[in-house]
């Protein structure tokens, strides 16, 4: 049976996985655009937010990555994506 989370949790993680999207799609951007300084720019910037984002995220409700905060492998208990 799914756990439930609080809302907080979908709230902070639906903000983590929009900056991941942002960043994914710039880097393929700028497979093709390199000179591009201003999504260089853009890129760098959404990568120091997601830092900043994963931190509270993590200490929190525990690491959603492999190399998160939480060096103890707890990240296994959190739940699974198709489980949120």
């Amino acid at each position: 049976m799914p756990k439930t989370l609080p809302k907080e949790y979908y709230s902070m993680l639906e903000e983590i996985q929009a900056i991941d999207f942002a960043i994914t799609e710039l880097n393929l951007y700028l497979d093709t655009h390199p000179e591009d300084q201003d999504a260089y720019k853009q890129l760098t910037e959404l990568s120091e937010e997601k830092k900043k984002l994963l931190k509270p995220f993590e200490q929190k409700f525990g690491s959603i990555r492999a190399d998160g905060i939480d060096d103890h492998w707890t990240w296994s208990k959190a739940p699974w994506p198709w489980q949120v």
